[in-house]
């Protein structure tokens, strides 16, 4: 491998927004992400929904004005 091209590999910590923390090694100390295999409802087997930016709140309000102008 040539020298000073690669990138440090240092210890980091991937912090999910459940609030589990795993250890590892990459290129960047601190990884957040939104979802993990903890809280993940394929690994959990429980049915979780997961919001990005109010997408699940809108839908429900549209479903709400629909029902309410068939009425």
């Amino acid at each position: 491998m040539k020298k000073g091209i690669h990138p440090e590999y240092v210890d980091a910590k991937i912090i999910c927004g459940c609030g589990h923390v795993l250890e590892t090694k990459a290129v960047t100390a601190e990884i957040k992400v939104d979802i993990c295999s903890k809280c993940h409802p394929f690994y959990t087997g429980t049915q979780k929904l997961v919001d990005t930016a109010g997408r699940v709140e809108k839908f429900r309000q549209r479903q709400a004005k629909k029902a309410a102008a068939s009425k």
